[in-house]
């Protein structure tokens, strides 16, 4: 006998009990998006390699050890794509979409990265991202801030988050601050763990991020890129706090927050939590003014953020914070009560579809005894079954048993049962 196939590990199936707090969570979002005027974009999964490599960064954790990368036929280097953004930007300028004008853009969809799978985090994750292009003052740092914020509330998170924002300033005061930051880490050379020696040279301000508790203190010292930073970037930033202010959202500022890629600058931010047992982060984003320009097209100023919606549905569910009819979205089960009536029972199904678009109906299939035919409606989650036996055929009739509830079953006219369960459900 062969061997069974399995899921490549870290990347994995969604069944059909977790696939409503998905839907859930996707509706939320797709209605959001709506009303901030924001457009989906959907790009290929697969991508050339060098367009992670320039805008990412080379000796980034993510291009060095994390990205599936493998050679076509044709001898081409692909990826599959490790994050949204390198994606959206190469999109927005092959079609020409950045070409004096702004864009407001969403996506949502699967990404890969190769890093050791753990609760919320998978070699495939999927992300929801807000990108936008054209334009350059805080109040669009301002707003993408406050669409995510908006969010967390629609979902029941917004006393369980925290903002975190900080300045990387820009190109010409972060490279000044990074010299000042590397002959401080060479004094502390010693201090330094395998990795932090491997980022002096490449990547010194990942260094600030490290959670090494042996670091921490030396780190606590370190010069603060906010002293560093150009009059420009600073009241960019005091401007974007203002408008933090005066729309009420608390927030922190954290002068070791980087971000782990290198196209951002100015305006970082990550909003994070402690529910679920330590502070994870479960959307980050920033401004990237350089990265259109690096990946070859005109300098265009854009910022947005990046959320995993794995990690957030952990949120929801670790908080049992889900509506419930987002767990349960079945409202009736149709069954005919024998081989008899099964026909009236289609019909009947089909007839609530046509006048209750947003009904959630399931017909019984597979006949069977009446006993196993309830014990399957009330398995299906469907608040009500709706029967129909010969006596309900004749009178034009339904009976409705109550599956979740303590309630007499009660029988009401066919002419009547859209509005009797329109009633009904909304109890």
């Amino acid at each position: 006998m062969s061997k069974k196939i399995q899921a490549i590990r870290g990347m994995n199936d969604l069944l059909p009990d977790a696939s409503p707090v998905w839907q859930y969570f996707e509706s939320q979002v797709q209605a959001l998006m709506k009303r901030y005027g924001y457009n989906e974009i959907r790009t290929p999964i697969v991508e050339q390699t060098a367009l992670f490599a320039r805008s990412i960064g080379e000796v980034t954790d993510i291009v060095e050890k994390e990205m599936y990368t493998f050679e076509d036929r044709n001898g081409d280097s692909l990826t599959l794509r490790p994050e949204g953004t390198a994606s959206a930007v190469r999109a927005a300028m092959e079609h020409g979409l950045l070409y004096n004008q702004t864009q407001r853009l969403w996506y949502t969809g699967p990404m890969f990265r190769h890093e050791r799978p753990q609760k919320g985090r998978y070699r495939q994750f999927h992300q929801v991202g807000v990108e936008t292009y054209g334009l350059e003052g805080p109040d669009i740092d301002a707003e993408v801030i406050l669409l995510s914020a908006r969010l967390w509330k629609q979902l029941g998170l917004f006393d369980h988050v925290t903002l975190e924002l900080n300045s990387l300033g820009s190109n010409e005061a972060r490279a000044a601050y990074r010299d000042t930051l590397v002959a401080y880490f060479e004094q502390h050379r010693e201090v330094l763990d395998e990795d932090s020696l491997r980022r002096l040279t490449s990547n010194p301000l990942r260094i600030l991020d490290s959670k090494n508790p042996a670091m921490a203190e030396m780190l606590s010292q370190a010069p603060q890129l906010m002293d560093h930073l150009d009059q420009d970037s600073r009241e960019h930033f005091e401007a974007l706090t203002a408008r933090l202010d005066a729309a009420g959202i608390d927030y922190v500022i954290n002068p070791r927050l980087v971000r782990g890629l290198d196209y951002y600058c100015r305006t970082v931010f990550e909003w994070t939590t402690d529910a679920l047992g330590s502070q994870g982060t479960v959307c980050a984003g920033g401004r990237y003014d350089g990265l259109v320009e690096q990946l070859g097209g005109k300098p265009t100023p854009a910022v947005g953020f990046a959320m995993g919606i794995e990690r957030l549905i952990l949120l929801l569910e670790t908080l049992d914070i889900v509506p419930q009819e987002a767990r349960a979205p079945l409202d009736a089960y149709v069954l005919g009560m024998d081989a008899s009536t099964d026909g009236d029972a289609m019909a009947l199904a089909e007839r609530l579809r046509d006048e209750l678009p947003a009904l959630g109906v399931q017909l019984h299939c597979g006949g069977g005894s009446f006993k196993s035919r309830i014990k399957k409606a009330d398995r299906s989650g469907a608040r009500l079954a709706l029967l129909i036996g010969e006596n309900e055929r004749e009178n034009g009739q339904v009976a409705i048993k109550f599956l979740r509830d303590d309630r007499e079953q009660r029988v009401v006219e066919q002419a009547s049962l859209a509005t009797t369960l329109t009633s009904l459900l909304s109890e």
